[in-house]
């Protein structure tokens, strides 16, 4: 249990870093790992919140010697063992029968972050993989959490960690959004540029009766042979019939010598 001590802890959920296959990503949560007192017993206490606002609460023991045993509730599984090979893993296995029905993954990150991986087998058989990220929950309150809860004293030191990661949190989630929204900005331009690449390319290999003068609003047509004609005539000013197959757009001469539809 020694090698536990990393996991004792209490995390609060990355909805952002985090990804599911099975049920709805919770907008929030915590996680909590505690040791009782005989340091043999893992409590786990799971809250979330879901985008509906409805929250779920989960709570359960389980005996960390490596060995198959019958947990208190049989909710998740008719038997459970825990590995904890080293300071940084530690695997939690829910058996019905013979095979594993729920393996859940705890993994200390480089960055201090909890990683933990839930892979399960929904009811029809087939398998999912949830994986949330979580960052250490710094508590700041001046009084204990529950009736028969130590007493909490914030620290300087508390303090100033909770509002740095806090701010950190909020100014990379804000350059995240702006990069991804000159992303978007650059794959449209991208897409103009493409287009009109393709019309010029179209255009300069339509038959051309005049020099095309920059600004200028010019027609382009298909004719019956599959050609294109550049015309300074519009639709409306053919009449009835014109010698062209379909009109395709109006179109107009820029500075760079590429065309753009009007």
């Amino acid at each position: 249990m020694v090698q536990a001590y990393n996991f004792l802890a209490s995390w609060q959920l990355f909805p952002e870093k985090s990804h599911y296959e099975d049920g709805l990503l919770p907008k929030s949560g915590i996680y909590r790992l505690e040791a009782s007192e005989s340091a043999k017993t893992l409590r786990i206490f799971h809250n979330k919140v879901l985008p509906d606002n409805t929250s779920l609460a989960a709570e359960y023991s389980v005996l960390a010697d490596g060995e198959k045993n019958t947990p208190p509730d049989t909710a998740l599984g008719d038997a459970v063992e825990v590995f904890i090979p080293d300071g940084l893993n530690l695997d939690i296995r829910f058996y019905r029968g013979e095979q594993i029905h729920l393996q859940v993954h705890h993994e200390i990150l480089p960055n201090g972050y909890l990683q933990l991986t839930q892979k399960g087998i929904r009811q029809d058989g087939t398998a999912y993989t949830n994986q949330e990220i979580y960052h250490k929950q710094l508590s700041v309150l001046p009084y204990s959490a529950s009736v028969s809860g130590a007493v909490i004293r914030p620290t300087k030191e508390g303090i100033i960690k909770h509002k740095a990661l806090t701010a950190m949190e909020e100014q990379t989630n804000m350059q995240l959004e702006q990069i991804r929204k000159q992303i978007e900005l650059l794959a449209l331009q991208a897409q103009e540029i493409k287009k009109r690449k393709d019309l010029s390319l179209m255009i300069y290999e339509a038959k051309l009766a005049f020099k095309p003068q920059i600004g200028q609003t010019y027609y382009l047509y298909e004719r019956n042979d599959g050609s294109h004609l550049l015309s300074l005539v519009a639709p409306k000013e053919w009449g009835k019939s014109g010698p062209f197959k379909q009109f395709l757009a109006a179109v107009q001469l820029l500075a760079d010598h590429t065309w753009k539809e009007l």
